[in-house]
């Protein structure tokens, strides 16, 4: 039987892509399952943002009381097992649909790390792209209700999230892609396979040649295509590669 540490022991080149299902176990809530997070709120589309300082308020209280539930949380032993990946040299970079900075806390170098959709730990001004810490606009904002603007050009200041309605920022796509067809096995971590552009990565390896593992609690409609398929929690499904 073909086991996912045989795969990862054989291969030369990992390319690693997680969604929502590694970051669940921290304790973070998914996006679209009963329970998530818009079940619960709706999404604030990037054009209302940029249109309307109500939404933009409304976007800034939901950060600052941590409603989303996207930041805060600590690295779990997925997290932790891909970093130990990257050390040993099998992983070259780990795309990612999260915004949790989850990978970069459990090790992971950040110039390893993809972020497709953004980050949700700091901001950036979306006239000029300065970066803001979030510490520094909180207190402005809850005791002033001051709304974040850019402290070099005025802009509209904005958590580094690509949001919906957003263009996917073209830099990090360019680099999954590369990342991607560079890989003879692509391994993909708790991702449910059903937003695209991101969710077309692992076809593309599969079609370059590459080896395709789907790690995910639910069927996805790729299993069909991967060499390998566990529903399994990714943890448990990780645990033999740094036992």
């Amino acid at each position: 039987m073909t086991t996912l540490a045989t795969m990862i022991s054989e291969a030369r080149n990992v390319t690693v892509f997680t969604g929502a299902g590694i970051s669940t176990e921290s304790g973070i809530p998914d996006f679209r399952s009963p329970g998530g997070v818009w079940s619960k709120m709706k999404p604030i589309y990037f054009q209302d943002f940029v249109a309307s300082e109500e939404k933009r308020r409304e976007a800034w209280t939901r950060t600052f009381s941590g409603a989303a539930g996207w930041t805060g949380a600590k690295p779990n032993s997925g997290h932790y097992a891909i970093a130990a990946l990257v050390r040993a040299g099998k992983v070259g970079a780990v795309i990612t649909q999260n915004v949790d900075n989850l990978h970069q806390d459990s090790g992971v170098p950040p110039e390893r790390v993809i972020e497709i959709h953004g980050n949700a730990s700091y901001a950036t001004c979306l006239k000029c792209g300065l970066r803001h810490e979030l510490a520094d606009l909180k207190g402005p904002f809850i005791e002033q209700g001051e709304i974040p603007s850019c402290r070099d050009c005025a802009g509209i200041v904005k958590s580094a999230t690509i949001s919906f309605g957003q263009p996917m920022p073209p830099g990090p796509m360019a680099r999954a892609e590369a990342a991607t067809l560079a890989c003879d096995l692509f391994l993909v971590l708790g991702s449910s396979l059903v937003v695209f552009p991101a969710a077309g990565f692992p076809l593309l390896a599969k079609r370059n040649g590459g080896k395709l593992v789907i790690v995910n609690r639910e069927p996805t409609d790729q299993d069909g295509f991967a060499d390998l398929v566990l529903h399994d929690e990714i943890g448990g499904a990780l645990a033999e590669l740094h036992a």
